[in-house]
């Protein structure tokens, strides 16, 4: 594949991980540029390079670039005798995404815990159903934590 294709493709992975953001709740320009940043080989990008490159308004730009940062998942650096914010993915823990699924998971756990402590029926189809997903994910995450802990060895 030669660099015009890959840079096409490269484009059109923006696009598709811009969508997938997009269903995760994120304003769909905040998606595309997290995209941006993750796929492109150049990995920091200024402001108006953004803009330029995903043909978005500044104002939506600036707004995106705010939330991601709140969010933690870009960060900006600075470079000497440049005036200019590089913008970049925040490089985290590399189980970050696990913990937040963790954390998910727990919160819904708390949740079923509380509905089933107020079930006048225990044994109701709902009832059932809430006890079976609880230790369902409680299976999983004690899975995933000997999986993490094993691979932190």
């Amino acid at each position: 594949m030669n660099t015009e294709e890959r840079i096409k493709k490269q484009r059109e992975l923006i696009e598709k991980i811009g969508l997938y953001f997009d269903k995760e709740g994120f304003q769909p320009i905040a998606g595309r540029i997290l995209g941006l940043l993750m796929v492109m080989d150049k990995e920091q990008f200024t402001f108006d390079e953004i803009v330029e490159e995903l043909q978005i308004s500044k104002s939506s730009a600036s707004n995106a670039l705010k939330n991601l940062e709140i969010r933690e998942d870009i960060e900006y650096i600075t470079l000497p005798g440049d005036r200019k914010r590089y913008f970049q993915v925040r490089k985290q823990d590399k189980f970050t995404l696990i913990k937040g699924f963790e954390k998910k998971m727990r919160q819904s756990m708390d949740m079923f815990d509380c509905i089933l402590s107020l079930k006048a029926d225990k044994n109701s189809s709902n009832a059932v159903f809430l006890k079976e997903m609880k230790d369902t994910m409680e299976f999983v995450l004690t899975q995933l934590n000997k999986l993490i802990e094993e691979s932190e060895k």
